[in-house]
Formats: structure tokens, C-alpha cells, sequence
């Protein structure tokens, strides 16, 4: 059974909101992938996200809100966080937080850690949500924990049954890679998880950024999308490749394309990382079928957006915890 699918109209939106304050779950779009939303403030609805999703509950949750007034009210607010809201809010960036006293939030959506991830989203379906519904909204990739991201509302039906109340459709993500995630509860600003705001962008502002724990690394998580395998596709994935066998999909990228592949798909034929950004995901979803043996991926800039597409790439080609995921 499929969810069902609307047009974000205002009475749908109105619908949407009203279904999470009570309780339900409902997938929108944001600039950056599609997210399952749900009252961040109950435990219940939290938690149904996690069981949707199939999600490691040690894996935080980001809280979802309109803007930096909205953000204020939950989390300890700080000069650098005003700074980093004044210039990439709304849009794909993350900040981690310590909970203010009293935070509403649940503390299953920071996974029982004293901090708290925050974003305000640019897409104006989300914003409409958002202030129509009141509450911060936690919201994780509308997907199978460990899955490839959706960047449209026909991914999320085929990944997500009845446990979704209602998917909002509107249209292809712009940017198609997760948020960035920045930690300020640290003596110095940690780039946690690069995403669509560019270390680059981000280190004009505040300055350069320390870098998170290495992929896998043990310990507690501090924010979304830190496990070792994640974003990963049912079909192995080779990085770096310079040829393709005809059992392989191909996975492309730049004019100069080798040949010899079952399947090619382009990320972006000019070399244009925003664009292939917004391909991931589809991209990686398309080449995920039976008669492919594995993904071939060629080589990505390792700059700008290119630090995120390799990222996520990294976190699909490493080696899948016992029982994760199984060729069909």
C-alpha cells in the first residue's frame, strides 16, 4: 500500500499540518531531499519516524523550523549561530546546538544527547508546513534507513508504505544532497557532515571550520548521517572508475565517458557539481535494479558540492553491517 500523493495546495498543506500535530507522519519537500515529518515534541510521533524508517535511534534527528525566532525558542542561541542564519537560513544548513532548559523537543530527536540540530528550509512548501503547522518538525530523508535519499515524491511512495499519512508533491529537489551540518557547541565550529551549504561559502563567514570524526568512528553521534554505510543502494558500489564491465551501471561524470557499461546515466555531462548534486540520488536509485551487478562510479572534483556528493558516494560504497541490506 502506497501513501497518497497531493499537490501542495493550501488546503493540503492545511491537511498536512493538521496530521502532524496530530501525531502522523507526512513527507514534503525541501530544497535539499524529501523529509518524513513529525511533531518533533512527541515522543510518539519520534519515534513512529524511526520505526518508518527502519532508523538507529543513536542517529539524531534534525528539527525543522521557519526561521531563527523558531530556532531560538529550543535551542542556546549564539553570535555564530546568527551569523550562519543571517547568511544561509533558510536553506541546507544545519546547526547542532545545546537544547535550552525546558526544550520542548523530544529527547528521542537528539537521540539523549544534550544538543539539538537545527534547520529553517528554503523550499516554500516546507515553510508553509512548517508555519502552518506551529511546531518545530523533525525530519529525516522520507526513506529506509540506509537507503538512497528521495529527491522526488515518487521515491518516497516506492520506499514508504502506509506508515506516511501523506506525501506533499512538489517536484524535484534543487539541490539533491542533505543539508550541511555544523556543530557550534564546541570551542570551535566542526563541519560535521558537508552537504549543500559549501565549506567554502561557510568558512567566508565564521572562519575555518574543524573537521568531525572520521566516517565509522566510535562514540556517539552528533547529528544525521555520520554511519559508515548510509545512503546506500541495494547493488554494490565501485568508486573511482575509470572503465565499466557490461555486467556494471555506470555512473558518469564530465564529456569524457568510457564506454562498455550495461547502463550509463550522467550526472552531469558539462561537469557542473550542482548539477549532479541534484542527480544523485535518482541517478543512484536508477541504476539500483537486478539485472546490474554493481555501480560503477566515476570520479567527482572533491571541492564545493563535490565534498558532499563524495561523501555520500563513500558512505554507499562502504562495507554494509551484517544483515543491512541484501542483493534481490
Amino acid at each position: 500500500m502506497t501513501p497518497e500523493i497531493v499537490l501542495p495546495t493550501a488546503d493540503n498543506i492545511a491537511r498536512a499540518a493538521a496530521l502532524i500535530q496530530a501525531g502522523a507522519l507526512v513527507a514534503f519537500p525541501t530544497e535539499t531531499v524529501y523529509g518524513l515529518g513529525g511533531d518533533a515534541t512527541s515522543d510518539r510521533a519520534v519515534a513512529g519516524i524511526f520505526a518508518a524508517k527502519g532508523r538507529p535511534q543513536f542517529n539524531p534527528l534534525i528539527a525543522h523550523v521557519p526561521d531563527a525566532a523558531a530556532a531560538r525558542a529550543h535551542v542556546a542561541w549564539s553570535e555564530t549561530a546568527e551569523l550562519l542564519a543571517q547568511r544561509f537560513w533558510p536553506g541546507p544548513l544545519t546547526l547542532v546546538l545545546p537544547r535550552r532548559a525546558g526544550c520542548a523537543v523530544s529527547l528521542l530527536c537528539s537521540a539523549g544527547l544534550d544538543t539539538l540540530a537545527v534547520r529553517a528550509p528554503s523550499h516554500p512548501v516546507a515553510q508553509a508546513l512548517l508555519r502552518a503547522t506551529g511546531r518545530p518538525v523533525a525530519a529525516p530523508s522520507a526513506n529506509r534507513s540506509g537507503a538512497v535519499s528521495p529527491t522526488t515524491a515518487a521515491h518516497v511512495a516506492a520506499t514508504l508504505g502506509p506508515d506516511v499519512a501523506l506525501v506533499l508533491d512538489g517536484g524535484p529537489c534543487a539541490v539533491g544532497v542533505e543539508s550541511t551540518v555544523v556543530d557550534l557547541t564546541a570551542g570551535r565550529p566542526t563541519l560535521l557532515r558537508p552537504g549543500g551549504a559549501t565549506r567554502e561559502a561557510i568558512e567566508a563567514v565564521i572562519g575555518a571550520l574543524a573537521l568531525g570524526p572520521a566516517i565509522g568512528a566510535p562514540g556517539a553521534l552528533h547529528a544525521p548521517g555520520q554511519l559508515e554505510s548510509h545512503y546506500a543502494p541495494s547493488r554494490p558500489v565501485r568508486l573511482d572508475a575509470e572503465r565499466a564491465g557490461s555486467d556494471e551501471g555506470l555512473l558518469a561524470f564530465g564529456p569524457a565517458v568510457p564506454g562498455g557499461a550495461a547502463v550509463t546515466l550522467n550526472l552531469s555531462p558539462q561537469g557542473d557539481l550542482a548539477e549532479a548534486a541534484a542527480n544523485l540520488f535518482a541517478m543512484l536509485r536508477a541504476l539500483d535494479r537486478p539485472d546490474i551487478a554493481r555501480i560503477a562510479v566515476m570520479a567527482i572534483p572533491d571541492h564545493g558540492l563535490g565534498l558532499a556528493i563524495n561523501d555520500r558516494l563513500r558512505r554507499a560504497a562502504a562495507p554494509r553491517p551484517p544483515g543491512m541490506l541484501k542483493l534481490g
